[in-house]
């Protein structure tokens, strides 16, 4: 439940967009990539999210059906226009990220009455995001979507903080969101944004503490850890790659991470996968289109870390 867009990334790589004169056109918003991400894996998923009605809007639902999402609640705004990202792509560790979502992103304005509970019950998993909480009304149907749920199977709280999409500060809304999910994930700035420490070990303590039962801290290029509450912890080493664009890395890994509790695996397993399948779409340039299938990520495995 969240983000789509529209990404346009430049098709040559350490262009700066002033000087780019071709783009790719990609799905994008880390909801709709996450949803793809698992759809990849097997997993038969949906998406909760809105576009606005126009050309562009007709593109996302086409290519959710073309991945193999359920695009039901992926619903049309027409009031608004569905939303742009470019990005410029300056490897290894560069990609500024420049959102179109004026006046409004449609993916802000899901409204609580429009959801399914018994569907929203029903998911063996449920994905929700932090920009969700950015704006009226869809703040208020995120948690009631994580309220829905009454923490009975995973339920994901991705942090995706991203700055830009905020007007005021995030750390209450995140408490709630918190108190609600059953497993919160972030990179060390997310972290930082809703615990008050970047300190990973520490963050995920801090996580715990805010009421998740798992904790999922992302280090970049310094790999991953994750704490249980009942003490399990685990952490797994970077893979090294040659990294094209690191943006969609993320979502690939929340993709993965899903498929590994649905199948039950044990925590290092699930953090060495998730691991694997982020490091793949890092050497990729596209987000959506570049989501790992199983046996790519089984071989990534095998890579040296």
């Amino acid at each position: 439940m969240g983000r789509i867009g529209v990404d346009l990334y430049p098709l040559r790589t350490g262009v700066p967009l002033a000087e780019a004169d071709t783009f790719g056109k990609f799905l994008g918003g880390s909801a709709a990539n996450v949803a793809v991400a698992a759809a990849r894996l097997g997993r038969r998923t949906a998406l909760i999210s809105r576009t606005g009605a126009d050309p562009f809007g007709a593109y996302l639902h086409s290519e959710l059906r073309a991945f193999g999402v359920d695009d039901r609640w992926v619903e049309e705004v027409p009031a608004l226009p569905t939303p742009l990202t470019f990005c410029e792509v300056f490897p290894p560790d560069h990609f500024p990220l420049y959102f179109y979502r004026h006046p409004k992103a449609p993916d802000l304005e899901i409204t609580a009455d429009s959801l399914d509970p018994a569907a929203l019950r029903a998911a063996r998993v449920l994905w929700t995001t932090g920009t969700g909480l950015s704006a009226e009304p869809s703040r208020t149907a995120t948690l009631a979507a994580l309220e829905a749920r009454a923490r009975t199977g995973p339920t994901v709280f991705d942090l995706d903080w991203r700055p830009a999409l905020w007007q005021e500060d995030p750390a209450e809304h995140y408490a709630r969101a918190l108190r609600l999910a059953t497993v919160a994930v972030g990179n060390t700035e997310e972290c930082e944004v809703a615990t008050g420490t970047a300190e990973p070990h520490a963050a995920a303590r801090a996580l715990l503490a805010a009421g998740a039962d798992l904790a999922v801290v992302k280090r970049g290029p310094d790999g991953v850890l994750a704490a249980h509450r009942d003490g399990t912890t685990a952490e797994a080493a970077p893979l090294k790659v040659d990294v094209v664009n690191g943006l969609g890395a993320g979502d690939a890994f929340g993709g993965a991470l899903c498929h590994g509790l649905l199948a039950g695996w044990d925590l290092p397993r699930i953090l060495r996968y998730a691991n694997a399948a982020g490091a793949l779409v890092a050497s990729r340039l596209a987000c959506s289109a570049a989501m790992p299938r199983p046996d790519e990520v089984e071989e990534a495995l095998a890579w040296p870390t």
